[in-house]
């Protein structure tokens, strides 16, 4: 990913959390990473309200990684808003989960996602999952929002 890209993190399990940062970390990504944990907080992070209110604390991001099993709202809750918001809807999301249901990859896939990740077990398989992911979207053009942001 370009470097300057934020990168958005919906997960609420604090060791996947952690995970992500440490794949990061292998992989040499720089991108800043903000976390949220539920659809309901990344709304208020994407929409700038609440605690996030402060441009600086929660700029928009470049790409959105969504964990589907939330709770409070879940990601393809999240997703059916997303892409139904005219300023949103163009920031690409990838679901990052342990959802092995076909039903919500396709759901997942009719939302538009950018990529349907089932998250590795094995430490190694999921940084190689994180480095994919890093060099689909340093090799992508990005929507011109994301550039200009």
């Amino acid at each position: 990913m370009r470097s300057a890209v934020p990168v958005l993190l919906v997960e609420d399990d604090k060791v996947d959390v952690m995970t992500v940062q440490r794949a990061f970390k292998k992989n040499k990504i720089t991108n800043p990473l903000f976390v949220v944990s539920n659809g309901e907080e990344a709304l208020e992070y994407l929409h700038r309200t609440g605690p996030y209110s402060d441009p600086a604390s929660a700029p928009r991001p470049g790409i959105i990684l969504l964990d589907l099993n939330m709770p409070v709202m879940n990601g393809l809750e999240l997703l059916k808003i997303l892409k139904a918001d005219e300023d949103l809807k163009r920031i690409p999301v990838i679901a990052l989960t342990t959802s092995r249901e076909e039903e919500d990859r396709i759901e997942s896939f009719n939302l538009s996602v950018a990529g349907y990740i089932i998250k590795p077990v094995e430490f190694d398989k999921f940084v190689e999952a994180v480095r994919l992911i890093d060099l689909y979207w340093t090799l992508s053009e990005l929507s011109p929002e994301v550039e200009d942001a």
